[in-house]
């Protein structure tokens, strides 16, 4: 959803089968179609809520070492709980890896 209200060609042709016709053609016709989530404090929103591709990063490295997907999810949630206001890559996946290793 974040990479179609961005219009983020590059993250939709990740996808495997997705092209760049296709991922500009899925944000055309989605963008508005997606629900508007208003922030109320952007402040507040922006110390809540991590990068929009740090989740997702983290998420998808760990995956590709091999851990599975609901084990890696909570490692990467429970990484940026722990982490505060630092939510960079490296550290986050660092402290997921430490999760996972408990």
């Amino acid at each position: 959803m974040r990479a179609i209200e961005r219009a983020d060609v590059a993250r939709l042709t990740a996808i495997p089968g997705v092209g760049r016709k296709t991922s500009e053609r899925i944000v055309l016709e989605l963008k508005d179609r997606l629900p508007r989530v208003q922030v109320v404090d952007a402040a507040a929103a922006a110390v809540e809520i991590p990068p929009a591709g740090v989740r997702d990063d983290v998420l998808s490295a760990l995956v590709n070492l091999g851990y599975h997907r609901p084990l890696a999810e909570k490692a990467v949630d429970a990484a940026l709980r722990a982490g505060g206001s630092d939510v960079g890559f490296e550290r986050t996946l660092k402290q997921a890896l430490r999760e996972l290793a408990k």
